[in-house]
Formats: C-alpha cells, sequence, structure tokens
C-alpha cells in the first residue's frame, strides 16, 4: 500500500501505453518512464541545462538527454558524465492500476554535502559550470564562503607539483575583494577564485609532501638559517622541512619574518611574483585560520627557490649597478635600524617626488636616511607603494601595450612588501622597500610624458550618473583616461567610495580579467583601504580604473557561464 507520503499521479495502463508522462509533484515537474516492467520518476529538468528529459529516450536502463546527451542511471539518477548533476529521482509504487510517487523524499546525502563535492569535480575536471553550480547552491545553503575557499584552497596546495601559483593568488585575491562587493559579485569572486586554482592546477602532477624536522625546539634563528640557505641553494625539499617545522611551532609573526628574509636574499624574485604570492598566501590563511600554515607555506617553497633573480638581469646591472646599490643597503640596515631607535619620522614633502626621480642613488639614500631617523618598515613600503601607484595613474597610452605590465608589476610587489611590513618589524621587512623603489625607478620611462592626474574638482552630477558613465566606459575600448577621470569625478561630487569600488567590482567580475587585472584591482582596493587623506585613497582607485579600461572589454565568456548557472538555479528556461 502506497505511504502517505505518496501522492496518485496516473494510471498505470496509460502510463505503459504512452511510455512516458510528464506529472506534478507539488510544484515540480516530473517525468515518469514504463521501463522493462518498472516505473521510475525523475525531474523532469535536465540537472546539466534544464533540457526536459521527456524528450529523451530510455534504453537499457539508461536515460539520455538529447541536447547534450548527457546519461542517467534510471533507478537512482547518478550521471555517468562528470559535467553533468545527478537527476532527483522520485520513489513510485503501484496498488490496483494507479501510480503513486513520494514528492519529498529524502536526499541520499545532505545538500551541502553534495555541492561539496560536486565542487571538487567541477575543480578535478576543470569545468566552469558545474563549479559555477556548485558555488551558488552553497551560497544558497549559507556556505557561499567558507566551503569554496577552504575546498579550492586544499585542492590547490594538494594537486599541484609547482605549489602555490597564479591561481590560489586568485583565490586569495577574490577572498579579500569578497567583503567589499554585492551580493551577486561575491558569488562570482568564489567562482573566479576557484576556476583560476583549478585551470591553474589542469594537467599538473599532484604534490608530494615532505615532513616537518623531527625536533620541536628548533630556535627561530635556528630555523630561518636553514631556511634561508636552502632557499638560496634551490633545495626545495631541505626549505619545506624548515618552513614546515616553522609554522608548526613558531607564531605567525616570526614565521612572516623567516619568509621575507628568504624572499628578499635575493632581488625582486619572479619579477614580483614571488613576494605577491607569500603575501597572498598569509592573507589566505588570515580566512582559513593559521593552523593550516604548515601546509599552506610549504606549498610556496617553489617560489622562492625556482624563483628568476633581478640581480641577475642586465637592467639591474647596467647601466648603473642598481642591484649593487640594494645590497649595500641591505648590509647597512642593522646600523641604520640602530641610528633610528627612539626616533620619530614622518613622511616629509617631496618624499614620493624623490621616490619617483631618475637619481637612483639619491632615491636609496633618502630610504636610508629614513631608517636612520626612525622610519618603520611599513612606513617605509608604503611610500614607495604611493611612488608605485603613481606609476599606474600616470602611465602613458604612448607606450606599448604590454608595458601596463611592467608597472602593474612594480605596484603589485609594493603592495605586498607594504602588507607584509604591518605583520614584522624585523629587519628584513626593510629590504622590499628597497628593490621596489628601483623598481619604480626603472620603469620611469614609462611616465614619460606623464599622464596627468585627474582633480576631484566639485561635482554636480548625480554619483549614480558618474558611475553608470565609468561602466559604459569599460564597455568601450581605449577610454583609458576617461575611467580615470570619471572616478576623480565621483570624489569630486562626494560619492560613496565604497559604492563607487562595488561598481570597480561589478566592471571586473562581468569580464573575462587577467590575472594581472585581478590582481591590481584587489591591491588598489588595499590601497584605497591602507589610506589616510582623501588625496591617497583617490589615487589607487584612478591606478586601477585606467588599467581595468585599458584591458577591457572581454569577450565575457565566464559571466556566460556564470549566468547559466544562476538561470539554472532560479529555474529558469535555457531552451
Amino acid at each position: 500500500m502506497a505511504g502517505e507520503s505518496y501522492v496518485h499521479v496516473t494510471d498505470l495502463d496509460t502510463l505503459e501505453a504512452d511510455g512516458r508522462k510528464v506529472v506534478s509533484a507539488g510544484e515540480q515537474s516530473v517525468v515518469l518512464f514504463a521501463h522493462e516492467g518498472e516505473v521510475y520518476a525523475v525531474d523532469n529538468r535536465c540537472p546539466h541545462m534544464g533540457f526536459p528529459l521527456s524528450k529523451g529516450s530510455v534504453e537499457d536502463g539508461i536515460l539520455t538527454c538529447h541536447w547534450h546527451h548527457a546519461r542517467f542511471e534510471l533507478s537512482c539518477g547518478d550521471t555517468f558524465d562528470i559535467w553533468a548533476d545527478d537527476v532527483q529521482t522520485y520513489p513510485t509504487e503501484t496498488r490496483d492500476g494507479s501510480v503513486y510517487l513520494d514528492p519529498n523524499p529524502e536526499p541520499d546525502v545532505p545538500p551541502e554535502t553534495y555541492w561539496r563535492n560536486r565542487l571538487v569535480d567541477g575543480l578535478s575536471e576543470n569545468i566552469s559550470l558545474v563549479t559555477a553550480k556548485a558555488i551558488i547552491n552553497l551560497d544558497d545553503l549559507g556556505e557561499g564562503f567558507t566551503t569554496p575557499l577552504s575546498t579550492t584552497l586544499e585542492f590547490g596546495i594538494t594537486y599541484r607539483a609547482m605549489g602555490w601559483g597564479r591561481g590560489l593568488t586568485t583565490l586569495g585575491a577574490m577572498a579579500n575583494l569578497h567583503d567589499w562587493v554585492d551580493h551577486d559579485e561575491k558569488l562570482r569572486a568564489m567562482y573566479v577564485g576557484s576556476r583560476e586554482v583549478a585551470d591553474n592546477v589542469a594537467g599538473s602532477p599532484a604534490r608530494f609532501d615532505q615532513y616537518p624536522l623531527g625536533n620541536e625546539d628548533l630556535t627561530k634563528t635556528r630555523l630561518k638559517s636553514w631556511f634561508r640557505n636552502n632557499c638560496k641553494v634551490r633545495d626545495s625539499d631541505g626549505a619545506e622541512r624548515c618552513i614546515r617545522t616553522a609554522a608548526a611551532v613558531l607564531p605567525p609573526g616570526e614565521v612572516v619574518e623567516i619568509l621575507l628574509a628568504a624572499a628578499t636574499d635575493h632581488l625582486y624574485l619572479n619579477q614580483s611574483h614571488t613576494l605577491d604570492f607569500l603575501n597572498k598566501a598569509c592573507e589566505t590563511l588570515d580566512h582559513v585560520g593559521w593552523d593550516r600554515a604548515p601546509d599552506v607555506l610549504a606549498s610556496t617553497v617553489q617560489q622562492l627557490t625556482d624563483a628568476s633573480r633581478a640581480e641577475e638581469r642586465s637592467s639591474w646591472r647596467n647601466p648603473v649597478d642598481v642591484a649593487g646599490l640594494v645590497f649595500d643597503a641591505h648590509d647597512a640596515l642593522d646600523g641604520l635600524v640602530e641610528a633610528g631607535e627612539n626616533r620619530h619620522w614622518e613622511q616629509p614633502d617631496g618624499f614620493i617626488e624623490t621616490l619617483l626621480g631618475d637619481d637612483p642613488e639619491e632615491i636609496i639614500d633618502s630610504l636610508r636616511d629614513a631608517i636612520r631617523d626612525g622610519a618603520k618598515p611599513a612606513q617605509m613600503t608604503d611610500a614607495v607603494a604611493q611612488a608605485a601607484t603613481r606609476r599606474v595613474a600616470q602611465f602613458g597610452t604612448s607606450n606599448e601595450f604590454s608595458d601596463w605590465n611592467t608597472v602593474h608589476h612594480t605596484f603589485s610587489y609594493a603592495n605586498a612588501a607594504h602588507e607584509l611590513a604591518r605583520r614584522t618589524d624585523a629587519p628584513a621587512a626593510y629590504r622590499p622597500a628597497f628593490d621596489g623603489a628601483v623598481s619604480v625607478y626603472l620603469g620611469r620611462f614609462l611616465n614619460e610624458p606623464a599622464t596627468p592626474l585627474p582633480e576631484a574638482d566639485p561635482s554636480s552630477r548625480d554619483p549614480a550618473e558618474i558611475r553608470a558613465d565609468l561602466l559604459s566606459a569599460f564597455d568601450e575600448q581605449g577610454r583609458v583616461d576617461d575611467a580615470g577621470e570619471l572616478v576623480a569625478e565621483h570624489f569630486g561630487a562626494d560619492g560613496d567610495p565604497n559604492t563607487l569600488i562595488r561598481t570597480l567590482g561589478r566592471g571586473l567580475l562581468r569580464e573575462d580579467p587577467q590575472f594581472h587585472t585581478l590582481q591590481n584591482v584587489e591591491a588598489a582596493i588595499r590601497r584605497f583601504d591602507r589610506a589616510d587623506t582623501d588625496e591617497r585613497r583617490l589615487l589607487p582607485l584612478v591606478a586601477t580604473a585606467r588599467y581595468m579600461s585599458a584591458h577591457f572589454p572581454t569577450r565575457r565568456a565566464s559571466e556566460q557561464t556564470f549566468d547559466i548557472a544562476r538561470r539554472l538555479h532560479r529555474g529558469e528556461q535555457l531552451h
């Protein structure tokens, strides 16, 4: 006898005569199939892209959708094709020539578990639509940040032999962006981060972890020395064992000190990427918890041991040996710091202009003098980051397009240096101020002629109108200067900067943004957040708006995939 939860849906004779029948189960459209003497019921919407399964075919116990040929095991709904989700099935009973079904079956696994597993499927197979569906559904279940971030992080550090790369850096940047953007963009941000990790991992062999050293009584000094020496000789296995041990027994600030020392023993590693990747690893740990530091930081080791070193590049040795100037400053640090003890330094007028000048010795001397006068690492790196931001904000569009990357790399490096310096006052935290300043110097010709900085002159326009114009500027190529001027006008109109940032986030996440663009926007928002005057808050937003405009519009294929997943979640028809 049919249970109390079962409802009558059709007559058995009618179903057997037609072979299939679409019925309603509450608000759900369900298709019944009579096959091999049994009655089966499944959701009529194909879980892949919503095509009616009643238009499919059944053979040998397999239901095949005729749109993309997804195949499902008819009795339990499991898919044979990883790119298609399982289809919901409904228990049926027949009694006295009538067919009954249960419209509210108990799920085999909790929905949170199912969609987390589907996220892993999307990551493993690099299937963007599956990843987007999982993130949207996890958000609906209240896990739209923690589960995608934690799951994707674990996947990325486990399955890429080279360890931490652009994918996990993007994931960290999107986690940082999450709180600054509207709800739909929060979902897009986590989708972009997860998708980029999947793409970065695709085709890579898995990582095999080293073990921490067995002696848990090792001091910071000893571990720091060993880690630096292993990185210098490019021994990734030895370096990994050291940093795993340090991360397990030392507080975060001391671990950062060790990383910074190794990352600055050589100059401007990987043309800025190493320091930025280390910073993003630390910021990601802030989100997921530093108890995961041994595994996460171990994945960054090859960014140190395998990195290119700027002192080996001709541009850092000729015609001026700027690498030598930096190393000399490193050697003098202990004495400079000692001289600056108990002294208080405030950034003097003209300091940033000196950093933007064309005399590398004067630039290095100005930093050395500041430390002698009591400047802290965070102050030094902040000043260099201001100068690096100017390079982007005043980039001359008469340069080659690829030169945007040159000023961007300096900017992302300087931002990372400042963020890491906020975590430790160790002398090593001064070091990236010097090679960051040299990178600013080497990019000086990209500001000749320098694009004038737009002024935040008073404007009577509605800020909402200005934001709409900014998005329109991103829709057209070549409106680089317009984008910067619109940001300045928004400030002049007393528009809410946080609303402007949400608009920038919308403009970013509707595109197919390149890795550097994602880095640039996130770093600009961080620089905005650290600024203490309106002028300093305006500058990074002008810089990133110009950078975005130079790289937009794109084909927006990613947005199309995300939109399909969202429409399916809402129950909309796609066909």
